[in-house]
């Protein structure tokens, strides 16, 4: 048997799929909770610096959005990890075993989701706050007009047509976040990366040839390759198919 016929054997072991599947499964935990709490946080902050500029309080505010906008997003996701890992305090639900993992996996994984968040969030407020820039002021008088008061405009006239607006900037964003987790592997055994990593440092147990052989680089990085790029191409389908089904859907007729 060849060395690379040995490095594909790697992948047949059902040990190896089960527990590079789990590290598949945590990338999209870790991803989607960094992705709709970054929605969520963004959106407060991107209407925060856009909006509040008027009396002490809200001058205050602005200011707090900018601080954290300009320096979340313009340092090292890298950098916030090892802070989360060192300094951020883990709530008692997350001290204890859960969805297959220790104690201390637990934790990691709680800090890692704190970290991806206060990064991403500062970067999809910039996003979203390009798209509330596009919308015209009419927007706001339209909405007075039909009764709406400040909140009721925000929720559902400004902020539905600036999500529209920065759909494919978003997609972007949400496809560099589940591209980013692979940074975890610096610091816990836990996502795909890491545990691609763990498999590769003990493949001379999984090959059959007592050896690691640069074909089981090869292999094992260009399968996590393979499956990053399936779930990030999928994604992107799957918005993109959304998106033509709205461009379809007939618009109402104006009145005369």
């Amino acid at each position: 048997m060849s060395n690379v016929e040995a490095s594909f054997s790697i992948l047949q072991n059902p040990n190896v799929l089960l527990y590079i599947g789990k590290g598949i499964l945590f990338t999209l935990i870790i991803s989607v909770i960094a992705v709709l709490s970054g929605i969520l946080i963004g959106s407060v902050l991107a209407l925060v610096r856009n909006y509040c500029t008027k009396g002490l309080a809200g001058k205050l505010f602005h200011a707090l959005a900018v601080i954290y906008i300009e320096v979340f997003r313009n340092t090292p996701l890298l950098l916030w990890i090892f802070i989360c890992l060192v300094f951020c305090p883990v709530p008692r639900s997350f001290s204890h075993k859960m969805f297959g993992l220790t104690s201390v996996e637990t934790k990691l994984l709680f800090k890692a989701a704190v970290a991806l968040i206060l990064f991403t969030s500062s970067v999809i407020a910039e996003i979203i706050r390009g798209g509330l820039n596009g919308i015209a002021k009419g927007q706001f008088e339209a909405a007075h007009a039909q009764g709406f008061n400040i909140v009721q405009t925000f929720v559902y006239v400004i902020l539905p047509q600036a999500y529209r607006s920065v759909m494919p900037t978003l997609l972007s964003q949400v496809t560099s976040t589940i591209k980013d987790s692979s940074y975890l592997a610096n610091v816990a055994v836990i996502e795909l990366m890491a545990r691609v990593k763990q498999v590769l440092s003990s493949a001379n147990q999984y090959n059959g040839t007592g050896n690691i052989h640069v074909s089981d680089v090869f292999v094992l990085f260009g399968f996590a390759a393979l499956i990053y790029f399936i779930i990030n191409y999928t994604l992107s389908c799957v918005v993109r198919g959304m998106q033509k089904r709205q461009k379809r859907q007939p618009r109402p007729v104006k009145a005369d």
